[in-house]
Order: C-alpha cells, then sequence, then structure tokens
C-alpha cells in the first residue's frame, strides 16, 4: 500500500494542481476529496492552461484513473461545463478514467440562489463566498436534507426531496432576502439536463479506492484550498464549508485512516489569500504590489487580486501539526527574485505573550503582531535551473532556514508555472 495526501497549508492558492500533475505519473488513482467549484487548480503544460474546479488534476496524464469523492459537493452544470473544456483541450474524460461516489452532495438552484441573497445582504460583513452554493449544499447535508447524487437516477424521490426543501428555503428566500422564490418544477427543470451527463459518471468510489489499496495499488488523494480555511481549524468565519486537512481524505473518500502513509503539505515561498478575514503578513505597499504583479496573483475561480504578504511560519507550524505534514513542496520561489530583502514571520505577538502558532479566538489573528526575521533577497533568475546544486546560494540559504524552523524536509521547488519548472531534492 502506498499512498499520497496532497494538502494546502496556508489560504489556498499554493499551486497544489501542478504538484499533483507532477506526481501523477508515479500514481494509479488521484481522488479529490472535499470541497467544491469554489476550488480552482491551474496547470500549464507546454503553455497550455487547465484550469480544473471539480475533476482531478490527474485527468491530465492518460491511463489514470480519477474519482471525485463523497466529501465534495458537486454542481452538475459545472462539472459538465468543465468536462466539456477538457475534451475540447483534447484531454480524454470518460466514465473509464473518471467516477463520481454516488454518495457526493449535489448542489442545487436553491443552494446557489441562497448563498448569493445571503452574502449579498451581508453588505461590509460580507466573508467573501463565490457565491456558488458550496456552503448551503454542506449546510444541507449536515441537517439530512441534502440532495445525493444517487437522487438524481429517481424522478421521484428526487421530486418528493425538493419539495420538501423548498418550503424552508423559499421562505427565507421571499421573507428574509426579498429575493424570487423557486418551484419544484422550475428546479427539476434546471437539473434535469445535467443530471443525465452525470450519470454515466456515477459508482461506488469507496469500493473502487479500495480495490486498488488492496491490490498494491499508488493512490493520490488530493486535497481543495488550504488549511487556514479548514472549517474547524481556520480563521473563521473567515473559511470555507469543509475540512480542507489531510484526515478529511478518509472520511471524504471512503478509507481508512490508515490508508493514508504520507502528506505532502503545499506552501507559497510567501503567503497569499483571496476574500475576506485576517491576514498578519499582508503587505498594502509596493512590495505587495509587486508579489502580486510578478505572481500573476489572481483567483483561479473568481480573477479576485490576491492579498499578498510574507512568509507566515506561524500558520505553517498550524498546518504542519494539524495536517502531520512529512514533506513540503515550496511554491513560486522564483517570484521573490528582485526584492532587495526578504522578511520571515517567525511568531506573533499577542496579548504581551509570544506565540508560535495563531490564537484560537474568533479574528484574534487580526490583532496580532508578526514578528520577523530579516533575510537577504537576490536578483537572480530561477526560472531556468533545474539542479538545486546550481541554486543561488542565498535562495538555498532562506530555503534551509524554513526547513530548521518548521522541522520538515522540503522535497520540491517549483520554480515556474510550467510542469518542468520543478526541482525535486
Amino acid at each position: 500500500m502506498s499512498s499520497l495526501v496532497v494538502v494546502g497549508a496556508q489560504w489556498g492558492d499554493e499551486g497544489k494542481g501542478k504538484i499533483v500533475d507532477l506526481l501523477t505519473p508515479d500514481m494509479d488513482v488521484v481522488v479529490r476529496f472535499q470541497g467544491g467549484n469554489n476550488a480552482g487548480h491551474t496547470v500549464i503544460v507546454g503553455g497550455t492552461k487547465y484550469i480544473l474546479q471539480l475533476i482531478p488534476s490527474g485527468i491530465l496524464h492518460a491511463g489514470k484513473r480519477c474519482f471525485i469523492g463523497n466529501g465534495v459537493v458537486l454542481d452538475p452544470a459545472a462539472f459538465h461545463k468543465e468536462a466539456d473544456t477538457l475534451r475540447s483541450q483534447g484531454v480524454e474524460v470518460t466514465p473509464a478514467r473518471l467516477a463520481v461516489s454516488r454518495n457526493t452532495h449535489i448542489i442545487m438552484p436553491y443552494h446557489k440562489a441562497l448563498d448569493a441573497a445571503r452574502e449579498g445582504s451581508k453588505g461590509s460583513d460580507q466573508i467573501g463566498t463565490t457565491k456558488r452554493g458550496i456552503g448551503p449544499c454542506y449546510e444541507d447535508k449536515a441537517a439530512r436534507v441534502g440532495i445525493r447524487a444517487s437522487d438524481l437516477a429517481d424522478e421521484n424521490l428526487l421530486r418528493k426531496k425538493i419539495a420538501k426543501v423548498l418550503l424552508e428555503k423559499n421562505a427565507l428566500l421571499a421573507t428574509l432576502y426579498k429575493s424570487q422564490p423557486l418551484t419544484v418544477d422550475g428546479v427539476m427543470d434546471e437539473i434535469r439536463e445535467a443530471a443525465a451527463h452525470l450519470a454515466p459518471f456515477l459508482d461506488d468510489v469507496p469500493g473502487a479506492v479500495n480495490a486498488c489499496l488492496e491490490s498494491g495499488g499508488k493512490l493520490l488523494f488530493e486535497g481543495a484550498q488550504g488549511t487556514m480555511l479548514d472549517i474547524d481549524h481556520g480563521t473563521y468565519p473567515f473559511v470555507t464549508s469543509s475540512n480542507t486537512v489531510s484526515c478529511s481524505a478518509a472520511a471524504g473518500s471512503g478509507v481508512s485512516p490508515w490508508s493514508l502513509d504520507r502528506i505532502l503539505g503545499i506552501a507559497k515561498a510567501y503567503t497569499t489569500r483571496v476574500g475576506a478575514g485576517p491576514f498578519p503578513t499582508e503587505l498594502l505597499d509596493a512590495t505587495g504590489n509587486y508579489l502580486r504583479e510578478k505572481g500573476f496573483e489572481a483567483g483561479t475561480v473568481t480573477g479576485r487580486p490576491r492579498r499578498c504578504g510574507w512568509l507566515d511560519l506561524a500558520v505553517l507550524r498550524h498546518a504542519v501539526r494539524l495536517n502531520g505534514i512529512t514533506e513540503i513542496a515550496l511554491t513560486k520561489l522564483d517570484v521573490l527574485s528582485g526584492l532587495p530583502e526578504l522578511k520571515i514571520c517567525t511568531a506573533y505577538k499577542y496579548d504581551g505573550k509570544t506565540l508560535l502558532y495563531p490564537p484560537q479566538e474568533e479574528n484574534s489573528l487580526a490583532r496580532v503582531e508578526p514578528v520577523y526575521e530579516n533575510m537577504p533577497g537576490w536578483d537572480d533568475d530561477l526560472t531556468a535551473i533545474r539542479d538545486w546544486n546550481k541554486m543561488p546560494a542565498k535562495v538555498r540559504a532562506y530555503v534551509a532556514r524554513i526547513e530548521e524552523l518548521l522541522k520538515v524536509p522540503i522535497k520540491i521547488v517549483s520554480v515556474g508555472p510550467d510542469r518542468n519548472q520543478t526541482i525535486f531534492r
């Protein structure tokens, strides 16, 4: 048995898609285990950009089997559109290569309507949701009124469940949010065509994944978003609606926790986040703009500019501890080239104390003071370097200091967006 869990160690957008794409050739199966199409992975191969929001990045490699687990919430229309886009780029997306768990919860039209109405009503208190129905779908899952993928094949059951749930949804939409209520027929009509496209992909994913493990296959579990967006352990309430940490790979795929061997944390060489919420090392100056422009920092899904800041090791320590990270992939190291001096946040000052980990009280991260360690920058262009021993001494010192403070080896270094701009150490 050999498996690897890939998780984001910051606020998402760390470059997980590229790393999953790089590691897939050594794997038999790739499983997406949580989140929805509010997450996006961008993979660049030979100058061609592939954007994946639901389908695992492993689909770009012929002959590899990919699964979408029960921990994901899936919008059938978004799934259909993404599959068609990949096919137009020459990628084989068929039921022989991709399967969706019958237990995966479905994002319905009323989830998206409620998400948009709720976020729009908050004014300056918005949390930055993508308004794609992710949160409301997870709410219905927890409330035991959700629509699962297997329900789409039974029209009578589907109609009954929709009619029941619309009693509450329409009361909220019409009364609280002054929005247009939905009808059962309207929802059925909207979901029917997309559901028909999804039906051939439905399968017993836990059975297939466990069969692969039992036969000695190699599995990669692909996470979405990042540790600091975890519903339990992130910067609540500015978080996503699922557990983004590594242990979710087991529950979200239908395997035993004993099946998870190695945990690879993906981290940028600096820090970014999209949307609202506290960000201790954020740079609201020319350096922040430099990182944003040079790193092409805009959300894959929303296109929103990412907020940029110095590398935060208190956040990364938190991620290492929560996920049990055994190794790190450090991405976008090349973006730091051209800065005369770099800063690493090694701890926080909070209420007169020095903290190595983020405090737990709500919004407390907005009140910490970063403790910085300065390091010399470099002007060298790193994008063509493929041998770690040929990396400039200042670059190697920066990476070595991160390893020393986190006590976790950095096994992969990315120096550009393309698949081949990577160094394995």
